[in-house]
This record gives C-alpha cells, structure tokens and sequence, in this order.
C-alpha cells in the first residue's frame, strides 16, 4: 500500500494550496479553528472545480460531542445523500452512544446512504470507549478508513496506539495518523507505527486585509482574533509530500 497524504481544507485557497503541495486528498470542512464542521455545497462545488484532487467531506453538525439528537442525525443523513450525489469521493463522519461506543445502528445507516463511496470514521474515535472494539467495528460495517491521533492531543503523543492500531487493521481499514502532523512527525512516526496515510492542515496564519480594526468585539470563541486567517501554507504540504516520497523509494 502506497503512502497517503491527505490535507484538511476549509475554504478553496487552502485547498488550491493543498494541490499546489502534492497532497492526494482533501478532507473538505468548514470552521477548521473548531475542530471542522459540515461545508456548505456552495464550497464543495467551488473546491471541486479550482482543483484535480479526491475530496472527502466532514460531516459534522455542530461543535462538541459526537452523540447526536433526531434532528442532527436527520442533518447527517441528508448530508451524506446529498455531497454523495454532489460527486464527493467519500464522506467523513462518527457518531457515538453516550457510553461512549460507536452507535453501529446509526451508522450503518450512513454506510447504507453513502452507497459505496468512500467513509473516514473521523477523531470520534479518538474519544470512543475502547478503539480495538471500535476499529473491529468500522471494519464490519465497511469503513475504510480511521482518522486518529491515537486517542491522544497529537500524533506524537499517541505513537504508541497508533502502532497497535495499525497491527491489529491488518490492512482490512487503514489507520491514517492526524493531529500536529507535519514534515517532521511523518518522517519521525512514519517508520515506527507502520502507518502509510498522514492527515494534516498544513495551515499558517495570515493577517487580515482588514485596515480598519474594531478591536475587543469577538464573534465566537473569545481569544480568537477576528483579524488572523487559517490558510493551508502549500510548501508545509510539499516537505511533507517529499518526506512520503522518500519513504518510498
């Protein structure tokens, strides 16, 4: 199995860096500062015709825990029917019981709905019960694929599970390492867990084209400027296309 370097992208920018960068993939969301949620079709579109790249899209439909209600869950459901029939390569979603297991029902649902196109169990799985129980699961239901940090803050620090994870997929799902990715974590982990398939953002922070500034008045997270940007920087990208590229000679 071949390396794998997908890039998370919330706005067509980020994404055109990402192609500029060498990635194989786009893991399309909104809201990136949160975590990501669900993009609009309006991004999806514009993404899907400023670039050649595989798109998957993070469906989430709000932020916070990943056990949903009746209405998100309906939102889930209509999402996925509707980025599948949209042309989107694959859909990225997780859904969890209070307990703290994957709810298999609901999923299997999308599994169903998303009717063949790929299916990323997202970082729910980082916060699940158990992730042996859970990637035997996502493999079941016809997953291919489980975004994880190892059930830790970063990559780094969840070397250990990754590695595990890794063994135990025995290439039925694969594991693709995501949090505080970059050049140097893929090169470091790389060889260690065995992992082939690397998630990052890539991002820099960019200053507004604001030249008027109303300070002190926040429209979200306190903390946060409204005058910074997350962009995907495409020579990040591109040291770590190279790195995967070495990796494989």
């Amino acid at each position: 199995m071949s390396y794998l370097l997908e890039v998370c992208a919330d706005c067509v920018q980020s994404a055109i860096a990402a192609q500029e960068g060498g990635a194989d993939r786009i893991e399309l969301c909104s809201g990136l500062v949160i975590g990501g949620l669900s993009p609009s079709p309006c991004l999806f579109k514009e993404v899907k015709q400023n670039t050649d790249l595989k798109v998957r899209v993070l469906l989430r439909p709000r932020f916070g825990d990943f056990c949903y209600d009746d209405y998100e869950l309906r939102t889930i459901r209509e999402e996925v029917q509707m980025f599948r029939e949209l042309g989107a390569d694959g859909v990225v979603i997780g859904i969890l019981r209070p307990d703290g297991t994957i709810n298999l029902e609901e999923m299997e649902q999308l599994v169903k709905i998303a009717d063949g196109i790929g299916i990323t169990m997202h970082r729910a799985f980082d916060v699940c019960r158990d992730p042996y129980e859970a990637l035997e699961q996502c493999a079941a239901l016809g997953i291919d694929t489980i975004l994880t940090s190892g059930q830790e803050s970063s990559a780094r620090k969840g070397r250990g599970l990754l590695a595990g994870l890794h063994r135990a997929a025995r290439g039925r799902i694969q594991i693709m390492a995501g949090a505080g990715v970059g050049p140097e974590v893929i090169e470091e982990l790389a060889p260690e867990t065995g992992i082939k398939a690397w998630h990052m953002s890539g991002k820099v922070v960019k200053e507004s084209q604001m030249e008027f500034r109303r300070e002190g008045v926040p429209m979200g997270i306190p903390g946060f400027s409204e005058f910074e940007i997350w962009q995907t920087d495409a020579e990040t990208v591109r040291k770590a296309a190279n790195v995967l590229q070495t990796l494989e000679m």
